[in-house]
């Protein structure tokens, strides 16, 4: 993985976004990726839902405020409220991830997205009305300019990128190393890992705690995310 830039650089209109990014949904993701207190406790503080004030399980269902790109923490009853609205405040995020293990990507169609790491994740972004390329580092998410050539190239390669859920989908992208991993992912995931990346990166090249808890992310992804197989796509 390449060595991150020490600012993020931005394009045109994508400060908002990337401001909006790196201080709500990464702030809110941080309670999912602190596994322990500062007292050393193991046991998390407990989260209450954001639109009711009801308490809620370590397991719960998110919703993305679109104005905001912010995740919010939701009961069942009230994150049901938006299950298929359209147009509104709040997007219910999905809850699984689905690995994909027969996706085709050469080598040489990554390098034609033109990103600056190995780890991203891509998404329709219904506000500006075009995909987005996200990669995250210790300032947090970063938007890069995606080529719209290369992403055509990718879904005709890939069918089932066209059903990924504008907003809240995203096709999450691991080439670190050797590893070459993707899924679709819910957006809470994704903004879970920049969050974790942010928390753990130390120095000019991470540390080795990053890269650990980087492997322990992906580890987990894979053995909860159901597989889509090519013939279920």
């Amino acid at each position: 993985m390449a060595s991150m830039p020490p600012e993020p650089a931005f394009a045109g209109d994508l400060a908002e976004w990337h401001k909006a990014t790196a201080q709500s949904p990464v702030a809110s993701m941080r309670r999912f990726v602190r596994t322990r207190s500062e007292s050393g406790n193991a046991r998390p503080a407990p989260e209450r839902c954001e639109l009711c004030s009801a308490g809620l399980p370590r397991t719960h269902r998110h919703l993305l405020e679109m104005t905001k790109r912010r995740v919010v923490c939701a009961c069942d009853p009230c994150a049901l409220r938006f299950h298929d609205v359209v147009g509104g405040r709040f997007k219910l995020i999905p809850r699984d991830a689905r690995v994909l293990p027969e996706f085709n990507l050469s080598d040489a169609q990554w390098e034609s997205l033109s990103l600056p790491i190995n780890l991203a994740f891509f998404f329709f972004n219904s506000s500006l009305g075009r995909m987005a390329a996200i990669y995250p580092g210790p300032a947090g998410a970063t938007e890069s300019l995606l080529p719209l050539t290369a992403w055509t190239t990718l879904v005709a390669d890939n069918p089932m990128l066209g059903e990924l859920e504008p907003d809240i989908e995203a096709l999450l992208v691991n080439r670190v190393g050797s590893s070459r991993e993707y899924f679709i992912a819910p957006m809470d995931t994704c903004y879970e890992l920049v969050g974790l990346i942010r928390m753990h990166w130390r120095g000019l090249s991470g540390g080795d705690a990053v890269w650990s808890e980087i492997a322990r992310f992906f580890s987990r992804l894979q053995q909860n995310a159901r597989r889509l197989e090519v013939k279920d796509a």
